[in-house]
């Protein structure tokens, strides 16, 4: 049992300041990063396109699979797939901090750029499926757009040119608890 405690406390942290993390070997990740105080510091296409460009860096750099992701106005997501878990920290950490210095640069804001970030493992396809199709609703949800094909800065380009457009209308019917999931994030008010 002890060993048991052992093996946990190195899988996850947890401090005063941040929510517990998970670092898990070969493990889906649904990762939100939230700007301080939901300030529209991403509002700008440029820092979006940026930002989409330095999840894929560190993604690949830390050998991460990226499966989906969508940039917002203050805040992202993201859906992988871990290889190490304990690069968890420095993959989100190289992000935020080339991104802050890029935001802060291009729009003078005050500091800190970014607030936290939380992940979660899915534990099966439901789970995974259900975040997935959250993260590309995401900017219907926030009322950026009312068709995802309007949208940008998501992976949901790549993921209609690959299933094309009945294959994803079966996704989210199959899998439509994406309408009423709430995040625990939420609870935070990042």
């Amino acid at each position: 049992m002890e060993q048991i405690k052992k093996e946990l406390r190195k899988m996850m942290k947890s401090s005063e300041h941040t929510p517990i993390h998970l670092f898990a070997d070969n493990s889906p990740y649904f990762i939100t990063g939230a700007i301080y105080k939901k300030r529209p510091l991403l509002e700008n296409s440029d820092i979006k396109k940026k930002l989409s460009e330095l999840i894929r860096k560190y993604f690949a750099k830390y050998n991460w699979e990226l499966h989906h992701w969508v940039v917002l106005n203050n805040h992202y997501h993201v859906m992988g797939k871990s290889r190490r878990g304990d690069d968890l920290v420095p993959l989100i950490r190289n992000i935020h901090r080339t991104s802050a210095i890029r935001i802060h640069k291009l729009t003078r804001c005050g500091k800190p750029v970014w607030w936290n970030y939380w992940d979660y493992c899915p534990r099966n396809e439901k789970e995974y499926m259900t975040r997935v199709n959250y993260l590309l609703n995401n900017p219907v949800k926030h009322g950026y757009v009312r068709n995802l094909r309007n949208y940008p800065f998501s992976s949901f380009h790549t993921l209609y040119e690959e299933k094309g457009r009945d294959e994803l209308i079966w996704q989210f019917k199959k899998y439509p608890d994406y309408s009423k999931l709430v995040l625990p994030e939420k609870k935070d008010d990042f």
